[in-house]
């Protein structure tokens, strides 16, 4: 039998993130370039496409693509 083997930066793409300041679908992901430490997380960077909602509910791209760093839980 085979599996699939996906990585984190596999998951996270195509996801929506919301924050307090944004919401978009995160078009890329890598591990965080800078030495940031979350407890018992890896730091992710991620490149997010805002987004905004029309009233026949589909989404609209607008804005330029910002970053966000994204603490993802893995293992136990």
């Amino acid at each position: 039998m085979s599996a699939n083997v996906y990585t984190v930066s596999d998951l996270l793409v195509g996801k929506i993130y919301r924050s307090r300041s944004i919401e978009g679908e995160i078009i890329s992901a890598e591990i965080h370039p800078a030495c940031l430490h979350y407890d018992g997380a890896e730091a992710y960077r991620v490149q997010v496409r805002p987004t905004y909602s029309t009233t026949s509910g589909k989404s609209k791209w607008f804005g330029t693509t910002t970053y966000r760093a994204v603490a993802v839980k893995v293992g136990d």
